[in-house]
């Protein structure tokens, strides 16, 4: 150190440099100690576990799919469980529920998945079978859509998969269900919070069609096996007995069962070793996996006499049995496993993902000089597979059992912290945490705030290394108290959020400059950009915007993320990089558009990226000109690039085969795509030099005028070749592959020709063997095709038996009207076939409007459930007689060959469910159908005209198993009064549902109050069991003294029957009501007589019906006046859930009483108001509903605004649609106060 003239210090020379060298040096020294440190620290007594850290919860997610091929010791219980599903389905109850109750690690999965596997099982419940796992999060919301998810839809359903309306997804799940057997498994539930959550989550299965459906259960907790089942004892799964276990732990740990030839001190060891596992199968196959690795004497010995053993706390623990094999990890797997504890159970670690988290958190060692990162991270995910600390569900993703989650988070209790929002306490945090995780939800909890402050007195903020937030939150107050936690924070490496505005992020996120890790999450309803200054992350090196679903541009400096090696997002985000070429690490590029101005879209921007790999695909090439220009890309460089698409977004007319010829590929690609080329010759790198294109086994050729085409035949890893609006092509034959040897097409799977408007026949000769791997065939418009390989044939083989597309599982050929095909499917492997009027899918069969003779090959459909037709004139009731497992029929507009088979008298035993749509109702064809289908649970039946018939009376035989009936436009429908006519429908004892539509004769013998049997007791036209009744557009007198014996309804809709009365009505058929439909009104006109006003009155006036009685949770009427009065809002306080007013067209403004009486619906969670012209403003005390979380307005132009007051807090839902164009600027406003909202808007169309 010197002093200058002026007595001040000189400046210290400091070269970054080398002092980052030194760093660096001094770090790889360290790394040398960890191991012998981490078995130091091994030997010293571990610290008293904080009791929060025990409550694990959680697991992976889990699938029907047997993972274990023998059950162990559960032969007895196995069978008694199986024989009390199989007696169950014969109960005639709708569904039974099956409680398997036990411990952690115990076998509860294992059990039910070879429990859903037997062929007995399988047998019982061939239509759905549904493997949910459920684990802490029993949201009835995210449940019910992964369980329609798991239903095949119906024809012509509307896709209600996306919405997040419960009461949509629940009518979708019912009527996907209707008259099927299902068998419902909800794997490992944790918790829930009440009964009736649970009851909520099975209300779509409780209506359904057929009897003796199933539900099991697999839980750890009593008190859930309590709430699915009560006063019933549950399959209760302990340890298995100790010589079952005995055998299971030979064959983890030895790979067989020993006997006395093997070495028996490595016996007794092992003997003494599963006398430690408390019998649990997880613990045997764990710590197995340990010992088959060394099956050494001083290896096993180790084991034995781990201190771990001696940490045992209670019976059912194995957390030291699983800790041995922790032990025994090296110390970089160590921290690996450790950093697992992060992310929630059930969660799906993506190999990508996880890799780029180590990396950036200083996991991965850098020791090894030429391996990329990528490869490291790659080995450590095999290790840990290898040691059974992981599962892998596929090639990209892994999971982790929840007893291993449960170690992870144990032995990273000092620095890693994985907290909820709704459980948690600060003071169990250890103040030395570096590494937190929040699971956030939308439910604001008191106690949250409170702990959030704790934590940041307690912990160093500042300090922290990785933030992430998991789920969805939208409530204003949970963000600003993240985002005051946090506001100190400033050296993250990771961070993952959720955004529902830009207020969600970190007060100093633009200051968070040592980002290597960023995930950011949005919805579809935000309109946001992403955050402008993520391009000041200078080390960031993953930045993962897959989950992003708001606006896709980007800063113009995005390119500034030098050190980025990985961008996973959508391809609209990977086009939209300026001078992507500087971002020189980048491994990631979809897309990428020359733009004709250049400004960093030139082609030799993808030259400087030298990591590219993956899939890559180039538009807008008709902008680049010159040979040159295109070598700038320096595509044969990129040796990790795996697909490739070639795009001229206009095809030129002028020449660009050179163009093309230099945009080779390197030689590892192993996909090909090339649209819209107007060059005359291919690139001779394809075409020619076809060496260059050895490993390709995805071929895209796509509006290309080529001469002739590459040799397909000689690229012999093909495996699926598509070509698509190529003309000049009328003849494929074994020509056409440009010499074809025993090599060719040996991989190949699948073959799509596409708008192929020249092409006549696709013909083998003697190659036509070389094709029989074909899995996938697809032809779609190709007009003039009429020979097809096999096409033509009488049979699927020739006479030497050889099998045409012996493997072919797929057949999709549409708009081909000259084409004849063989008898299909051809042959039993065929799983989907789609052409102009077949659809077949295994279990379900449409046929439509037949325009020229084809044949079914019924031996080969034996698995059809389901039929559906559609003038379908050659089908014979023989023909369906060999269909062992139909249930379903629906036909449609085939009343002649329909007719022609009941009077055949074939009998079809295995029918339930029949829809007849456009059928002559007649006496005769009614007696007949009960013969034909004596196992009938669900008719529904359309009249064909609306001309009236001869009147036919409505009679079912007596043991008529019927369910559920809906007659539409029958107009010549009687039912009988007197007892010789037939029993009608009061006679049906299992009668649950009747929907009648325009069927104004149906009730007309029946007088007021029911009729006068010779017995002189009242008989009504319905039986006393029936749940549900709709009734529509019925145009006679009907009194409600009709149906005053239906007190078990629990669903009553009345629309537009304008001739309903309420002579005679008793207010006691509402007691069990929980849906309640009244109102007229179509096509947006309202009636000015409101059945509904009239009902709901009685109602109110009755006395005789305590308060709390009402169990509706869903009203639908036409009549606001009429609900919002204290005496009918006190008595569905409690339950109502879903009011809809729709067509009143008499109120214009909410009274005070009004106001007053909606406060009242304290439970409600969904307002609608629809087609209510009069009205002119919104209830005023709205923002006082506690649980309102959906408002609909549509159609209702007077409302000018929204209530002064504002809306409620737990409004997540507004929905405006054809209102004024000033409630809509409204809307717009809201947006930036409401975030948390999710606000449609669509002004309404001026009208005329």
């Amino acid at each position: 150190m010197s002093l200058d003239h002026g007595g001040h210090v000189g400046k210290l020379p400091f070269n970054r440099v080398e002092m980052s060298n030194k760093i660096k040096q001094l770090i790889e020294e360290l790394h040398s100690y960890c191991t012998p440190i981490s078995n130091l620290l091994d030997k010293i007594p571990s610290h008293n576990l904080q009791p929060h850290m025990l409550a694990f919860t959680k697991r992976s997610d889990t699938s029907s799919e047997i993972t274990q091929k023998n059950l162990f010791g559960r032969d007895a219980i196995f069978e008694k469980t199986l024989k009390d599903i199989i007696s169950a389905t014969q109960s005639g109850e709708t569904f039974s529920v099956f409680p398997i109750v036990g411990p952690g690690g115990i076998g509860k999965t294992t059990f039910t998945q070879h429990l859903v596997n037997d062929p007995r099982i399988k047998q019982c419940f061939p239509d759905i079978n549904i493997w949910i796992c459920v684990s802490t999060n029993f949201d009835v919301l995210k449940l019910t859509k992964e369980m329609l998810s798991c239903l095949p839809a119906t024809e012509n359903e509307e896709n209600n998969e996306t919405t997040t309306n419960l009461d949509q997804l629940q009518k979708s799940i019912a009527q996907r269900l209707k008259s099927k057997r299902f068998l419902i498994v909800l794997d490992d539930i944790w918790e829930c919070s009440s009964n009736d959550e649970w009851e909520k989550l099975l209300a779509p299965f409780k209506k359904n069609e057929t009897s003796g459906n199933a539900i099991l259960v697999t839980t750890r907790f009593p008190k859930i096996v309590e709430m699915v089942k009560k006063e019933t004892n549950p399959i209760d799964l302990r340890g298995l007995d100790p010589d079952d276990f005995w055998k299971f732990f030979q064959i983890c740990a030895f790979g067989r069962i020993q006997d006395e030839h093997d070495d028996q001190e490595l016996i007794g060891i092992a003997r003494q070793i599963a006398d430690k596992l408390k019998c649990s199968p997880l613990a045997a196959k764990t710590v197995g996996r340990l010992l088959i690795k060394k099956p050494f004497h001083e290896h096993w010995m180790k084991i034995l006499d781990n201190k771990e053993w001696l940490e045992e706390k209670h019976d059912n623990d194995i957390i030291p049995a699983l800790k041995i094999s922790y032990d025994y990890l090296p110390f970089h797997l160590k921290k690996c496993f450790s950093s697992f504890s992060l992310f929630p159970d059930d969660y799906k670690f993506e190999k990508l993902g996880i890799i780029c988290f180590w990396d950036s958190i200083g996991i991965i060692d850098y020791t090894s000089k030429n391996k990329k990162i990528e490869d490291i991270g790659s080995n450590y995910l095999d290790e840990l597979l290898e040691n059974g600390f992981l599962i892998k569900k596929d090639d990209n993703n892994y999971v982790m059992h929840d007893l291993l989650h449960d170690l992870s988070r144990i032995i990273s209790l000092e620095e890693c912290a994985y907290i909820s929002c709704s459980s948690f306490k600060a003071n169990e945090i250890p103040k030395t945490i570096r590494y937190l995780s929040i699971f956030m939800h939308d439910n604001y909890v008191q106690n949250f705030e409170k702990e959030m402050c704790k934590l940041k007195e307690r912990i160093q903020i500042k300090n922290l290394r990785s933030l992430m937030i998991f789920g969805e939150y939208r409530r204003l107050q949970m963000v600003n108290i993240l985002r005051d936690t946090f506001k100190e924070i400033q050296g993250l490496r990771v961070l993952s959020i959720f955004m529902n505005s830009h207020s969600s992020l970190p007060n100093k996120f633009s200051k968070l400059v040592h980002l290597r890790y960023l995930k950011l999450i949005s919805p579809s309803y935000s309109e946001m950009s992403l955050p402008s200054t993520v391009s000041r992350f200078y080390h960031l090196k993953f930045l993962d915007l897959k989950q992003w679903e708001s606006d896709c541009s980007l800063s113009k400096d995005i390119c500034r993320l030098k050190s980025l090696r990985h961008f996973v997002a959508k391809k609209e985000f990977h086009s939209n990089v300026p001078k992507v070429g500087e971002m020189n690490f980048l491994q990631e590029l979809k897309e990428f558009h020359v733009e004709k101005n250049g400004d960093g879209f030139e082609l030799g921007e993808l030259g400087k990226l030298e990591e590219l790999g993956g899939e890559l695909n180039i538009h807008g090439l008709e902008n680049v000109t010159t040979r040159q220009g295109a070598k700038e890309a320096k595509l044969m460089a990129k040796r990790n690039l795996v697909e490739l698409g070639l795009v001229w977004n206009e095809k030129q007319e002028a020449t660009v085969d050179d163009i093309l010829d230099s945009l080779q590929p390197h030689s590892n690609i192993g996909g090909l795509r090339i649209i819209k080329h107007g060059g005359s010759v291919g690139p001779s790198w394809l075409c020619s030099n076809i060496i260059y294109m050895k490993n390709l086994k995805t071929l895209h050729l796509e509006s290309v005028s080529w001469v002739s085409l590459p040799p397909i035949g000689q690229f012999y890893h093909l495996r699926k070749l598509k070509l698509k609006n190529i003309t000049g092509i009328s003849h494929i034959g074994p020509g056409f592959f440009g010499g074809t040897t025993e090599k060719s097409f040996t991989h190949l799977k699948e073959v799509e020709f596409h708008d192929m408007p020249e092409l006549v026949e696709w013909v083998g000769g003697a190659s036509c063997h070389l094709f029989s791997g074909i899995e996938t065939i697809s032809c779609i418009n190709c007009p003039r095709l009429t020979v097809l390989l096999m096409s033509g044939w009488h049979i699927s083989s020739t006479k030497d038996n050889t099998i045409w597309f012996p493997s072919l599982r797929t057949l999709r050929i549409s708009r081909r009207p000259k084409l004849c095909l063989p008898p299909l499917p051809h042959t039993s492997m065929v799983s989907h076939i789609q052409t102009n009027c077949l659809s077949y899918d295994r279990t379900n069969l449409v046929i439509q409007n037949p325009q020229n003779p084809f044949e079914l090959a019924f031996h080969n459909l034996s698995g059809i459930e389901r039929l559906t037709t559609w003038d379908a004139l050659l089908l014979s009731f023989m023909d369906l007689q060999k269909l062992d497992s139909l249930r379903h029929i629906e036909v449609s507009r085939c009343e002649e060959t329909f007719l022609r088979g009941l009077d055949d008298g074939v009998v079809l035993h295995t029918v339930q469910t029949l829809e007849i749509r456009q059928f002559s109702l007649t006496r005769k064809s009614l007696s007949n159908l009960f013969k034909c289908f004596p196992a009938l649970s669900r008719l529904d039946v359309s009249a064909s005209s609306d001309e009236d018939h001869e009147e036919v009376v409505l009679q079912f035989p007596p043991s008529s198993s019927l369910r559920n009936v809906c007659f539409d436009g029958c107009k010549n429908l009687i039912l009988p009064v007197e007892e010789e006519e037939g029993a009608g429908l009061c006679g049906l004892s299992s009668l649950e549902s009747v929907t009648v539509i325009n069927c104004d004769k149906l009730f007309s013998r029946w007088s007021m109050g029911g009729a006068a049997a010779q017995t002189q007791s009242t008989i009504y036209p319905l039986p006393p069991c029936l749940k549900e009744l709709r009734l529509r557009n019925q145009q006679s007198m009907l009194p409600m003294a009709l149906f005053a014996n239906l007190t078990s309804l629990t669903r009553l809709a009345l629309y537009n029957c304008k001739g309903i009365t309420l002579d005679g009505f008793d207010p006691l058929i509402t007691f069990n009501l929980e849906h309640l439909e009244v109102y007229n009104g179509r096509d947006g006109k309202a009636e000015p007589y409101s059945v509904a006003a009239d009902l709901l009155a009685a109602v109110a006036r009755t006395k005789t019906m305590p308060a709390g009685s009402f169990q509706l949770v869903r009203l639908y009427v036409d009549s606001i006046s009429a609900v919002l009065v204290a005496p009918i809002c006190t008595r569905l306080s409690a339950t109502l859930q879903r009011l809809y007013f729709s067509y009143d067209w008499r109120t214009e403004k909410f009274t005070e009483e009004q106001d007053k009486a909606l406060q009242l619906l304290t439970s409600l969670q969904v307002l609608w108001f629809y087609y209510c012209r009069a009205l002119q403003s919104l209830p005023q005390g709205l923002h006082r509903l506690p649980s309102l979380q959906e408002i609909r307005i549509w159609g209702t132009q007077k409302i000018r605004s929204l209530p002064k007051e504002g809306l409620p807090d737990s409004l997540r839902v507004l929905t405006i649609e054809s209102c004024g164009p000033e409630i809509y600027e409204e809307c717009q406003k809201l947006r930036g106060t409401r975030p948390d909202i999710e606000i449609i808007a669509y002004i309404a169309r001026a009208e005329s």
